[in-house]
């Protein structure tokens, strides 16, 4: 009997393999021609892992560990190499020892441990034993059970924010792993075997530890640098949504299925309220600060923030004058250009910094000086009368992404400024050892927004946001301990507001587009909450920038 062959189209090639074909065994006759390891392909625009095989015609595409959708597979396979590792010792111990995989840190993720004292000891063993498992080349098995077996497989192995999660999961299969007899479910793909995990690092971190994984070297671990301010602002927000036990999106579901999410969204708002209403007793305490810098990535929230600050400095007797830092910026024709060709407008020397640095001192000085408006239509900086003198109780709130950067305004003493960094972190995991990327909730926040207020489509706002992401590594995120204060504006409810906006818009996306695949993984990732209404959010709630109803004009 003849063999079923496919034509499979590989670098601008024509490839025969027999119907069964494992993609493993294409991705080991191309390895040679890439850097980086291939761990998945792109096979008709949808990814899939190694261990599937050729079942049709189609054109190939290799995805390593340099890519997003690589990485993200290795520190998935990693994480659960780890795991794996913990539950060996444990049994070795005779402990009942458990891990829980909590944020990014780093170039890793901080994990904490039930049980025992991840000191430098304990790590030493851990990491032996990681490797031992990488040198066996244990497969890492998939297999799709329904999903009330995945509840009662969950709840046996005591994972309750597992079985908890899927308690509220509509469909009706569940794709659970396992390394050897230890299984877990991972929102995600994996990597065919342990063997592929051959680059990771273990560092003892305050109460737990990092595991950290290879960054732009994809044959290294990365050097663990973290940011201490940041990890605390994340440890208070896990921390007050563990007392309020909505610490994962199973919790989160079961206040909305309670009824309990109306004192949710409250105590959530009424929290950040409180936040922002003590920052402003702490600025009306230094009559020396007359510059409020703002800055942080894309879709933080900055311009509700800003507003909703202002009001507070006004209830502590202040008047606050907020300037946008884009009105500084240069003349279109005089903006510089990227590597491709096209107008940077973030990096730094798009701002006109001397005039920036002469206007601002002049305010220090008692002066009145005329403030430019940027017009973005024409693309030229215009003057419109408006005029500024800074009396005794003045205090200046500058918002943009250079605010923290000391070159925009090294002019003005530090004793004048107060930095403020401010992003969106999310404090909810999806469970014990999957956690919600932070990226995500911005980059769904930013969908919603830019549909509304400027016409840009899901497919668009995908398109752009790698581009979004690298002006944020170049521009903002190197500048962040240089802040004094650190703003978290995630709120642990948004996203499953967020989800009946966005989810309409993600599914114009059609199966042959390039954003496709982002858009399938979002949609998935959406589908774990149940809905939350909007119409119990107030007026002057950030989230209300990005789906509307905002009193202020944003």
């Amino acid at each position: 009997m003849e063999e079923t062959m496919y034509r499979i189209q590989i670098n601008g090639e024509e490839k025969q393999y027999k119907k069964g074909t494992p993609y493993r065994e294409i991705a080991e006759e191309y390895q040679a021609q890439y850097k980086d390891d291939i761990v998945l392909v792109l096979f008709n625009n949808r990814l899939r892992e190694l261990n599937r095989k050729v079942k049709s015609d189609g054109e190939l595409f290799f995805v390593t560990t340099r890519d997003r959708a690589g990485r993200k597979a290795y520190r998935r396979s990693v994480t659960f190499l780890m795991q794996r590792a913990v539950y060996n010792l444990s049994r070795e111990d005779g402990k009942h020892v458990t891990v829980k995989v909590s944020h990014s840190i780093s170039q890793g993720y901080y994990c904490e441990l039930t049980g025992e004292t991840p000191d430098e000891s304990y790590l030493a063993r851990l990491r032996k034993e990681m490797t031992a498992l990488a040198e066996q080349a244990i497969p890492l098995r998939k297999d799709s059970i329904s999903t009330d077996d995945a509840v009662a497989l969950f709840r046996e192995l005591e994972m309750h924010d597992k079985e908890r999660l899927f308690a509220y999961r509509r469909s009706s299969k569940v794709n659970i792993y396992s390394i050897g007899n230890y299984r877990d479910y991972f929102y995600g793909y994996m990597v065919p075997d342990t063997g592929y995990l051959k680059y990771f690092e273990l560092k003892q971190y305050e109460e737990g530890f990092v595991v950290l994984f290879p960054d732009k070297n994809t044959k290294e671990a990365a050097e663990f640098s973290p940011s201490h301010k940041l990890f605390h602002v994340l440890k208070e927000s896990a921390d007050w949504g563990r007392k309020m036990d909505i610490g994962t999106i199973g919790a989160l579901n079961d206040a909305v299925a309670q009824g309990r999410i109306r004192d949710v969204i409250l105590v959530a708002e009424a929290l950040m309220e409180r936040k922002i209403g003590t920052l402003a007793e702490q600025i009306a305490s230094q009559s020396d600060k007359k510059f409020i810098m703002i800055a942080g990535p894309s879709s933080s929230g900055k311009t509700t923030f800003s507003h909703r600050l202002s009001i507070q400095l006004m209830a502590q007797g202040l008047k606050p004058h907020p300037i946008a830092l884009d009105d500084y910026y240069v003349d279109r024709v005089d903006t510089p250009r990227d590597e491709n060709g096209n107008y940077n407008f973030e990096c730094l020397e798009a701002l006109d910094i001397e005039l920036f640095n002469h206007d601002m001192s002049a305010l220090l000085e008692g002066k009145e000086i005329e403030l430019p408006t940027y017009n973005f239509r024409t693309g030229k900086r215009e003057y419109k009368g408006i005029f500024k003198k800074l009396g005794k109780n003045d205090i200046l709130v500058l918002e943009g992404i250079h605010g923290l950067n000391g070159k925009l305004s090294g002019s003005l003493p530090e004793s004048s400024k107060l930095k403020i960094y401010i992003s969106a972190l999310t404090q909810l995991n999806i469970d014990e050892h999957n956690s919600l990327p932070t990226t995500d909730g911005r980059m769904i926040r930013r969908m919603v927004r830019d549909a509304r207020t400027r016409n840009i489509s899901a497919k668009e706002t995908i398109a752009m946001w790698g581009s979004v992401r690298r002006g944020e590594e170049q521009y903002i995120f190197p500048f962040q301990d240089e802040a004094d204060i650190m703003f978290n504006s995630a709120l642990i409810y948004e996203l499953a507001v967020l989800k009946q906006y966005a989810e309409p818009l993600l599914f114009q996306i059609g199966k042959d587009c390039p954003e496709y695949m982002e858009a399938k993984r979002l949609l998935k990732f959406l589908d774990y909450f149940l809905p939350v209404p909007s119409e119990d959010i107030a007026k002057n709630s950030i989230l209300r920038e990005f789906i509307g109803g905002s009193c202020f004009n944003v």
